[in-house]
Formats: structure tokens, sequence, C-alpha cells
């Protein structure tokens, strides 16, 4: 057995189903941010930056890509011979076998994974969040303050709170109330899903609930804890966090990469975000080019004009067109006179020659306006759009397009075009 003092658990398997087509064949922790990087790479590398060296991630959902991803954890060094990390997928046992059916779940599901380290405690994460964070000091706080439970928290404004797990403190960070996403929210403090338990007792409170259905930390772990008697205290956390779960907020943290002076800055030595890199040739920018307040990324050609956007590996911006506000992801091309405003352009996308991308105004999505609610165009990975073609705001297309998707050359904004038969 090989002694721990502390493991993580990472939770990536989610579906990630508010990001509409960028997650129609990928999970959400693999989807690219800020040109190079995948979500997931942000927990990892705070995790390495953080002295923790153990972590099992915990995939389900379309898990190829992730896994490939991931590898062997060279990029975080995580390769080691003694923890490093291990993907942990749902598995078939002598009793069957089952999906991962919450978030508390899959943790049960894999305490014989924990258990080969005799961790003292254990770190729950989220792989769908974008943040720095030194975990050494929060755990330091848990030992300090005597805690069975510590619950990464941070203010929210007061109108988004239902949306998150809610703590009520005491005026030692006592955790005293807790309701998760409550439509009477009691305070701002909202959960940030990043936990520490003392081991021996979640490893407890797992088994007692492993029969809840859709076992999960928020709604069962956490009250069970608290209706116990157990130590849990917030550990305020004021640092930039984002929740990137909907094409909003996914969009705006990557813009907030290009401002003047960034919320969140990818520059730190001290604190560096790690990733998988596809060692790209150098980008070229030519004489007849525009870059303003962008960043771009490796393999990159550029004939064109690129304003407040990021552009992810191996991009071609070919002559006359024009990027504003949007986010191209790696290996696309833009065509010659296209224009794009607002757009979120997935991998492997070909966009044609004098489109305009984010044109009129708004409307209400005819195609899912639970995910599709903001002035955003997204077009999914391996898509194809056609020569001069105008697609409108708030709207969604996956797939092999031709001209005869678009009536009267136009795509109207809230309209959606989803082709199924993509080849991935």
């Amino acid at each position: 057995m090989i002694k721990k003092e502390m493991i993580a658990m990472l939770l990536a398997g989610g579906q990630g189903s508010r990001l509409g087509v960028l997650t129609k064949n990928v999970a959400k922790p693999a989807v690219s941010f800020g040109g190079k990087y995948k979500i997931i790479d942000f927990p990892l590398s705070n995790c390495i930056n953080s002295g923790v060296d153990t972590v099992g991630v915990l995939t389900q959902y379309q898990p190829l890509r992730l896994n490939a991803h991931i590898g062997i954890g060279i990029p975080w060094d995580l390769d080691r011979n003694r923890g490093g990390v291990s993907v942990l997928q749902p598995y078939e046992s002598q009793k069957g076998s089952d999906w991962y059916s919450g978030t508390a779940n899959a943790i049960y599901q894999n305490i014989a994974y924990i258990d080969t380290y005799d961790p003292d405690y254990v770190l729950i994460l989220s792989g769908d969040h974008i943040y720095k964070m030194d975990y050494e000091i929060m755990l330091e706080y848990h030992k300090a303050m005597g805690a069975d439970v510590t619950i990464a928290s941070m203010p929210v404004p007061m109108e988004e709170a239902s949306r998150f797990g809610i703590t009520v403190t005491d005026e030692n960070n006592r955790i005293i109330d807790f309701q998760e996403k409550p439509k009477e929210p009691k305070s701002n403090l909202a959960s940030m899903g990043i936990y520490i338990f003392n081991w021996k007792l979640l490893r407890a409170a797992l088994i007692a609930n492993k029969d809840v259905p859709g076992e999960d930390f928020g709604k069962h772990i956490i009250p069970y804890f608290f209706n116990g008697g157990k130590k849990i205290y917030a550990y305020e956390f004021n640092g930039y966090w984002k929740d990137v779960g909907t094409l909003q907020s996914y969009w705006q943290s990557n813009m907030e990469l290009v401002a003047i002076i960034p919320e969140f800055n990818l520059y730190e030595e001290y604190w560096k975000i790690y990733t998988k890199t596809e060692n790209a040739a150098p980008q070229f920018i030519s004489d007849k080019a525009k870059v303003e307040r962008s960043l771009v990324a490796e393999g990159c050609e550029i004939f064109g004009e690129v304003h407040n956007s990021v552009i992810g590996e191996g991009v071609t911006i070919e002559e006359g067109a024009v990027v504003t506000d949007s986010i191209i992801m790696s290996n696309s091309t833009i065509g010659s006179g296209t224009k794009i405003d607002k757009g979120i352009i997935a991998e492997n996308v070909v966009i044609g020659s004098n489109c305009e991308v984010g044109v009129g105004e708004f409307a209400p999505s005819t195609y899912d306006a639970r995910v599709y609610n903001a002035d955003l165009a997204t077009i999914g990975e391996n898509s194809i759009i056609p020569d001069n073609v105008k697609i409108g705001r708030n709207t969604a297309i996956y797939g092999v397009t031709e001209a005869g998707d678009y009536p009267d050359g136009s795509l109207p904004s809230g309209g959606a075009i989803i082709k199924e038969a993509t080849t991935v």
C-alpha cells in the first residue's frame, strides 16, 4: 500500500448539455479553452502546482478524446510510478455494471482505488471550471479548523445564488446551514463544488448512502454530514473562478482573456497552466493582416483581420475575412471575405467565402431555448458552411451543410441546422 496524505478525485464525466453542439461528441472537460488549452487542464494544473501528485479522473460521457488528451499525465508531471493520474471509467463487476449515477456515486464506485493510497484526506474536484487555486493552502485550513469537511466557497451575486449550493456560516466560518440550489437562498456564499473530506468519514457516508438514487454530494452527502453533526467549514475563495457550463459563460470567460487587463492571467510564471501540445509550426501573420487584442495560437495563418478574439492552433483566416469578438477553435478555416461577429466556431470547421456569421438582431431559439439564449452563433466541430450564406444570432449549426439548407441563402436569428449524419 502506498500511503498518501491527500489524493484528488476529479469528476470529468458530465455531458455538458448546455454547451449545445460544442459537446455533441466530446465531454465538456475536453472542450477547447483559451486557444490552446482544454477545460480540464486547469484543475489538473492546480493539482500539480499544489503538490497533489495522485489524481483519479472519473470519465463517462464521450470519454475517448478526454482520455487521449490526459494519456499518462506527462504534460502535468503526473506520469508517476507512485500515484500520478489514473483514468477511472465505469466498469463491470460480479455484481453487474452501473453508470455513474451521481457525483458521490462515482466516488463510491471507486472506493477500492482510493483505499490503495490509504489517504487521510480526499479532495473532490470538478473537471469543468476555470480557476487557479492552491489546494495545499485549503488543506492547511481544513486541518487548522479541525474540520470533517471543508467546502470551497465564494460570494456570488444574490440574484444568481439559486443556481448554486449555498452555505450559511457563523463568525468562525463553520457552516450552520446548507441549501442545494434553493429558490430562496439565505446567503450568497456559493459552494464551488470543491471539497476536502476526511477519508474515513467520507468512506462511511458513501457506503451508508449507496442505495440512494443518483447519490450526489450537494443533495445527499453534505446534508448527511450536516445532519450527523459533523464539523463542516467554508473556505472562502476570492480569486477568479468561472463555471463555463453555458455558451454565454464559456464565451465570456474566453473574451476576458483578451481584455487590456485580463481578469484571469495565463502568463504567471509561478502558476503555469499545462496542456498536451501538438508541436504545431509557428504562426504566420501576413503583411495584409490586422490582429488587434487577440490570442493567436501556434500554427495559424492569418491573412485577414482578427479583433478581440481567441484563435486556436492551426486556424487559417483567409484574405478579406474579418473575425470580431469570437472564438475559433483549432484547425478551422475562415474563407475569404467572410465576416464573423460573436461566433463560437468549433474544431475542424470550414466556413466558405463571403459568408456573414452573427448578423441581424437577437431572436429566441426555435431549437432549444434552454441552451441557446445569447447573441452567439455556434457552429459544431467538423461542420461545413457553403459560400455566400448569412447566419443570424442565437443560432446553432452542426454538420456538413449545403446551399439548399439555407432558404434564401440565410439562417435567420434563432434558427438551427442540425445534421446528425456528420462523420466524426
